[in-house]
């Protein structure tokens, strides 16, 4: 049985170990009712800087889980870990190739019973995440929905994660990669900056992840919180 300490998460706020964030503000996202803290980020993430970041998020009670893409940064003492894979990398290297090279050095140590497969789908050629993994994020709408039902019923991916990173997606094509899904668990990340935005994410996504906006503008990111779960709820009603 796979794990699913996931399932329940409608809004994330998610911290990056190479990003600093003051006391103060790291205890009103931490105390937000945000639903859990993911670390993770594109560059720059060493062992050191996530044991630090973590060491100060187990102040509080939320559940704090990393996305760990590096087998030197595996830092224990998470809730849980996402393994992430690009669909549209242009190379085998962010697909399978670090994955299976991490766990046959490290495989013996991982704790498999918190690790759970994420498949990332990268829309926003502009972003840090598309440029180190080479993805080919102009992809149109059909090709999208297809990468995504490649990972949700042929692979059985548990959560499939459609990011734009720095710049707000397509609302329009979020939906119809939900409505093809058998399983994934959808995350949606990018360009979130305010409540707005945040509620139509979450009118199609099953989790929000709100990142960038904690260090620009920390009361706008609040706000989506309550945003993310009052658009759930309709979300749900609708369906």
């Amino acid at each position: 049985m796979r794990p699913s300490f996931y399932s329940e998460w409608k809004h994330v706020f998610k911290l990056d170990p190479d990003r600093e964030i003051g006391d103060e503000a790291l205890e009103a996202v931490c105390g937000s009712g945000t639903d859990a803290i993911l670390v993770g980020g594109s560059s720059g993430v060493t062992f050191d800087n996530t044991v630090e970041l973590m060491s100060r998020i187990r102040r509080y009670e939320v559940p704090c889980a990393f996305e760990l893409s590096d087998p030197a940064c595996g830092v224990p003492g998470f809730d849980g870990y996402f393994i992430p894979s690009v669909l549209n990398a242009r190379g085998s290297e962010w697909l399978i190739g670090h994955h299976a090279a991490a766990i046959k050095d490290f495989g013996h140590l991982m704790p498999w019973e918190s690790i759970v497969g994420e498949a990332y789908l990268v829309l926003n050629p502009d972003s840090t995440a598309a440029r180190l993994t080479e993805a080919d994020a102009r992809i149109g709408a059909e090709e999208a929905v297809a990468y995504a039902q490649v990972a949700d019923r042929l692979w059985n991916v548990p959560v499939l994660y459609v990011e734009y990173s720095g710049t707000f997606g397509d609302m329009e094509l979020l939906g119809k990669i939900r409505g093809r899904l058998q399983q994934a668990h959808l995350f949606y990340g990018g360009g979130i900056d305010g409540p707005e935005k945040a509620a139509q994410a979450a009118l199609r996504a099953d989790t929000v992840v709100v990142g960038n906006v904690i260090y620009d503008n920390l009361a706008a990111a609040l706000t989506t919180v309550q945003a993310v779960n009052q658009a759930a709820k309709e979300r749900n009603y609708v369906l």
